[in-house]
């Protein structure tokens, strides 16, 4: 349990003491459990939420990444038990050589397990198979009240309410993941390009049943009738039969490694607006306008930002803000007024990325809902900025959607009861594994959660 240290929360500056669970030494986590006090306690994954959920100002972080061992594929079920540290970049490694692959991967594999069902992350999958906790078949969970054994048949409401509970219930230390078979460590892909966002989401209405995964990258830089001009990515896990010959071999864990690397001297801001739009004008041309059919490894259809080390720092110092929201089928107008505004306000989105959302988890804090999300990269910096995107949160909030709270770093709490009108039963919960509620995060300061 070494490893003191200092997290600084987002825009705080009381310290944080860092601890680190060791592997074997799960003893240790239930000690610090029982002797945590009133200044808080939160587990902390890999820092990919972006926001504030995995910081606790003047508390205590528990950082998980050694509790990572991962144990035998159950090749009858399909399933694979590990540890909450362990990362979806290891299980994948792991599985996918025996023909197994997670059923829902968001857009990094850099993410433990325990962060991943704290989130209940979705993937591109999201239209077909919902999100990672539908696919958990049970967890262990370590909170202040004791060690829960749960899933979705044994103490349901305690899982779902850890499903997307951003670790306000406990510490996920162990998982069994229902897994699902692939022939190949290729993907079938086809790539349509669209001129205006009307007919990019037309085109998945119709279409995005016929794939496994879909995902749409959007232009929020261009302006008038281009506003929108996407770029369409769909597919499917190659099988065999699918492959040229001198690629149907023997299974793999080759998903891919990072293959370049941000340096740490850049200019002062390089990712500015003329320098979103320039790179967005290049991707769109870059994109064919259709190509069916073309084989892709599976770090670069999922993850290729992976493939870029440190990508972050291309942001500079000031870095960026991840917003990314969901509203209903019938409210997809939402989704062409955001585009529209960051168009008009030339608010520069280096990523925009459009996706179709099945039926939601029956977890009161998951934040994916049927019908439509739209995540955007912004760089922290243009004035207009902060309005824009309370704008954004009252359009959302006004159709009866919600913001991704694994994201999120400013949201204003009197609007967490609208977007997540069921968060009471997060309260309840919380009551009975944690009455004194000593599990607390920034984010949970923040938007009166505790």
């Amino acid at each position: 349990m070494a490893e003191p240290g200092l997290l600084t929360g987002w825009g705080r500056t009381a310290p944080t003491h860092a601890v680190s669970v060791e592997p074997g030494h799960l003893s240790d986590l239930r000690k610090l459990l029982e002797t945590a006090d009133g200044s808080g306690l939160i587990a902390r994954g890999m820092g990919r939420s972006y926001g504030d959920a995995a910081q606790c100002a003047g508390g205590t972080v528990v950082r998980l990444a050694h509790l990572s061992a991962i144990g035998e594929i159950d090749e009858v079920h399909g399933t694979v038990e590990a540890e909450g540290g362990a990362t979806l970049d290891a299980l994948m490694r792991c599985t996918l050589r025996r023909g197994w692959f997670p059923p829902v991967t968001p857009g990094t594999r850099q993410v433990t397990l325990g962060g991943a069902v704290a989130a209940d992350v979705h993937g591109k999958n999201h239209h077909r198979d919902g999100s990672l906790c539908r696919h958990v078949t049970a967890l262990t969970l370590e909170s202040p009240g004791g060690t829960f054994e749960v899933g979705p048949g044994k103490d349901p409401d305690l899982f779902w309410a850890t499903a997307g509970g951003m670790g306000l219930t406990g510490i996920v230390s162990r998982a069994t993941l229902q897994l699902i078979p692939v022939e190949s460590e290729l993907m079938v892909v086809d790539t349509d390009r669209f001129g205006d966002l009307d007919s990019v989401m037309a085109a998945m209405e119709e279409g995005d049943d016929r794939y496994r995964y879909s995902v749409a990258w959007v232009d929020c830089t261009s302006p008038g009738r281009r506003a929108g001009r996407s770029v369409l990515t769909r597919g499917d896990h190659a099988l065999l039969e699918q492959l040229p010959v001198r690629r149907a071999r023997a299974l793999s864990s080759g998903i891919g490694d990072a293959r370049l690397k941000v340096p740490r001297r850049l200019p002062a801001h390089p990712l500015n607006g003329p320098t979103i739009r320039a790179f967005n004008e290049a991707w769109y041309r870059r994109a064919p306008r259709r190509r069916h059919g073309e084989l892709q490894p599976l770090g670069r259809f999922f993850h290729p930002l992976d493939g870029v080390a440190d990508w972050n720092r291309l942001y500079g110092p000031r870095g960026f803000v991840q917003y990314q929201f969901a509203v209903g089928p019938d409210h997809a107008d939402v989704v062409r007024r955001a585009v529209g505004l960051l168009s008009q306000r030339r608010l520069p989105s280096f990523l925009a990325v459009l996706k179709r959302f099945g039926p939601g988890d029956p977890g009161p804090m998951s934040f994916p809902m049927a019908g439509w999300t739209l995540a955007l990269d912004l760089p922290v910096g243009p004035p207009a900025l902060p309005d824009s995107l309370d704008e954004l949160d009252t359009m959302v909030a006004e159709a009866g959607g919600r913001v991704y709270l694994a994201k999120d770093a400013r949201l204003r709490p009197d609007l967490l009861a609208v977007m997540y009108p069921r968060s009471p039963e997060l309260a309840a919960a919380r009551r009975r594994v944690d009455p004194d509620g000593l599990l607390r995060s920034d984010l949970s300061r923040r938007l009166g959660i505790d």
